[in-house]
């Protein structure tokens, strides 16, 4: 797998601000290369400032919005989400609530449509929490994309998530980009980095798919 680090000049940013939420298990501490690469970038990128991502838990989704109310505010503009596997849900489900403070939203290896039993790591999550992955405390569809434009990032070679439940359903804001590496890996892939930064340039209101 190419190293994020190594990867060619990358189109700089507006300088808006930037959430990454970790994956199932995961801590900020693992976004640290990827936030710093689109910092070098212009973006101002932050943390979810959760700790370790153990699952949704009670009250975890009013804190990530009151962080997304705050990140909005204080930058004086809308806020792009980037979330990696589970990490990726939350952000879909926050957009869906606040639509008027995300510019964007782009998930990695995240399994938000079909089975979700058909991905490696349930039985894990559901060890962790009162709630099945069949199941989950979310009010929405948790296969419907928000209203704001939504790229997801999917390996067929990752290992834990199975590439059909991180395909978007066909629509003028969504998109489903195929990419090679593991799951562990997409948050220092060279190609997701690259995918993103395109992602990320585009002007607010003015979306277009990925042409590669």
């Amino acid at each position: 797998m190419a190293s994020a680090f190594a990867a060619n000049a990358l189109p700089r940013g507006d300088g808006h601000s930037i959430i990454i939420y970790p994956g199932f298990l995961a801590h900020d501490v693992l976004t640290i290369p990827l936030r710093s690469r689109l910092a070098s970038l212009g973006y101002q990128p932050w943390g979810w400032a959760g700790g370790f991502n153990f699952g949704l838990k009670d009250g975890l989704l009013e804190s990530m919005l009151a962080q997304i109310e705050r990140t909005a505010t204080d930058s004086g503009g809308k806020v792009s989400l980037i979330g990696w596997s589970l990490g990726g849900i939350y952000a879909r489900e926050l957009a869906k609530r606040l639509p008027d403070k995300v510019r964007c939203v782009i998930t990695l290896g995240t399994p938000f449509a079909g089975d979700m039993r058909a991905n490696n790591a349930w039985r894990i999550y559901e060890l962790f929490n009162s709630h099945t992955v069949t199941a989950p405390p979310i009010e929405t569809d948790v296969s419907a994309p928000p209203p704001v434009p939504t790229t997801s990032i999917y390996s067929i070679d990752e290992g834990i998530v199975a590439a059909k439940s991180s395909l978007n359903a066909a629509g003028p804001l969504c998109e489903n980009i195929e990419i090679s590496g593991s799951h562990v890996g997409l948050v220092w892939n060279a190609d997701v980095l690259r995918i993103i930064a395109d992602r990320l340039v585009q002007p607010d209101g003015d979306w277009k798919r990925y042409t590669g």
